[in-house]
């Protein structure tokens, strides 16, 4: 191994050359084997470490004077690193493996959320799914599929809790979740979904979400509920938006199977018309009228659809919870 032969080199050198070399040498070859080593090997590393610089100080040739300090420098880097990498290492990786694999599930579930860009002509669809504090990971997802030229499937899914907890929850649902789109009728998407949740045996682990799926020919639609707020409809004709009704069911991972009901509601998209799913980061806050977020908006909501392309960005900016909380946004409309 590269780094034991490189303690090896550095502590033969401090034997042969005690006046020209110090320890320094030994702290990068620490801090490389607390970022790419496996547990094992990392403590290895430092087990050798600590034997050199112990042998190599209390040898004839030992620097008295610079030997404890650098010694005890040693040490805390060491401690620091094994502290920080407990819990990787139980998993028999080294950081920056376990942080490669962190980054590809994290592009994996924005992969498995990005909606098709290639819709017919006159369709146009947007999501924006921004983590609390600005973190890497949300317990808001969105999955996708268009599993036909007509017909497009979307569930936005929240998660209990946020940041890092929600998030690794999102990212073990959505690739379920996903293999459920299209696989299964639209009326089955949420009741499947709730018996893998269920499965799960989470302490907590409840999620709300709404699905929809829509006729891109025809624009006819149907949205199922799970708990979750409900789906928006702006009418061109009317010019005001208006909740889908009748989508009404229990939070997924609540009840079982047997006693779980989710009633869908259906509509059409006519030319004009927008139809908005979020969730509830985008209008709720502790200390303003859950009315009031609302109200806010659709009002960013007007204002973003006549903007045209990065609609979702600008309502999800919007939000009253500001960087508090997870919110997502998806806005389908059609010319």
């Amino acid at each position: 191994m590269v780094l034991l032969a490189l303690v090896l080199i550095t502590s033969t050198a401090l034997q042969m050359w005690p006046q020209h070399m110090s320890y320094a040498p030994f702290v990068p070859i620490v801090v490389a084997a607390g970022l790419f080593l496996h547990a094992v090997q990392m403590y290895t590393v430092f087990a050798a470490s600590g034997a050199a610089l112990v042998l190599t100080a209390s040898s004839a040739h030992g620097n008295p004077t610079t030997s404890p300090t650098l010694l005890a420098a040693l040490a805390v880097v060491m401690l620091l690193l094994v502290a920080v990498d407990r819990r990787r290492a139980n998993l028999g990786m080294s950081p920056a493996a376990g942080a490669t694999m962190l980054v590809d599930l994290r592009d994996r579930l924005r992969e498995l959320g990005r909606i098709p860009t290639d819709l017919p002509q006159g369709w146009h669809a947007e999501s924006s799914i921004q983590p609390a504090f600005g973190d890497a990971f949300s317990g808001d997802f969105l999955v996708s599929n268009r599993s036909s030229a007509d017909h497009l499937e979307m569930a936005l899914v929240d998660v209990s809790g946020k940041g890092l907890q929600a998030g690794t929850r999102s990212l073990m649902l959505s690739s379920a979740f996903a293999s459920l789109l299209g696989a299964t009728e639209p009326s089955r998407f949420l009741p499947a979904a709730n018996s893998y949740l269920l499965r799960q045996g989470w302490p907590e682990g409840f999620a709300t979400a709404v699905h929809v799926s829509l006729d891109l020919q025809t624009g006819a639609y149907d949205v199922g509920s799970a708990g979750h707020p409900a789906a928006l409809h702006y009418q061109s004709a009317s010019d005001r938006w208006a909740p889908v009704d009748g989508a009404d069911g229990v939070l997924l991972g609540v009840l079982d199977p047997d006693c779980a009901q989710f009633a869908r509601s259906h509509g059409c998209l006519e030319r004009g018309d927008a139809l908005l799913l979020y969730t509830d980061g985008v209008i709720e806050t502790h200390d303003m009228d859950l009315t009031e977020g609302v109200t806010r908006m659709l009002g960013a909501a007007d204002r973003a659809v006549a903007d045209g392309d990065g609609a979702a960005d600008r309502i999800c900016a919007a939000a009253l919870a500001g960087e508090n909380d997870d919110r997502a946004v998806v806005l389908v409309w059609r010319d």
